[in-house]
């Protein structure tokens, strides 16, 4: 497997050996191990799976403590643009992000520890998302910022308008936000 460490501590990407013959393909999708020795530990207690048409945005969201969760994200068919915007008050990386193609060709997966809020949008129809989370999902801590934020200034590379949710298209923006984390 190989592992990329990027600016953002602690935000790590793993892509898969894809082997594949005329039977088809296989990868391994996760290791404990792996990912331990790569300081993406977490223990994971919840999967979620989502199918967007192309153009679809969902984030950019998070959950504060006590129930913040690291997120080990892919796509199983189709890409994503993948974002991660690092929310840890004392990090040298405050307010910065990371874009991340996912893709389920090459498997590539994204772990993205507590602290960082989440979003990523469709490129394909048929996009299906997949993410282990280690903590549950609880209503009351969770949290948002606005997608398309100045502050943030995140290149989501569409000329034309992403669809999100109501909810998504209300989240406050950065300069109004005051780190839990």
């Amino acid at each position: 497997m190989e592992i990329k460490q990027y600016p953002l501590a602690g935000l790590v990407e793993f892509t898969p050996r894809v082997f594949a013959d005329d039977r088809g393909v296989f990868f391994e999708t996760f290791s404990a191990r792996l990912m331990a020795e790569a300081g993406a530990d977490a223990t994971w207690v919840q999967d979620n799976q989502s199918n967007s048409k192309k153009g679809v945005l969902r984030g950019l969201h998070f959950q504060r403590p006590p129930h913040a969760q690291a997120k080990l994200v892919r796509v199983g068919q189709g890409r994503a643009l993948d974002v991660a915007v690092d929310l840890r008050k004392d990090s040298p990386t405050y307010g910065q992000h990371q874009l991340v193609e996912l893709n389920a060709a090459s498997g590539n997966m994204l772990f993205i520890p507590a602290g960082f809020a989440h979003g990523f949008m469709a490129l394909e129809d048929n996009t299906i998302f997949l993410y282990k989370c280690s903590d549950y999902y609880a209503p009351a801590t969770e949290g948002g910022l606005r997608w398309d934020d100045a502050d943030l200034n995140i290149n989501w590379g569409t000329e034309v308008s992403p669809l999100v949710s109501g909810k998504d298209a209300e989240l406050p923006e950065f300069k109004d936000f005051v780190s839990p984390f």
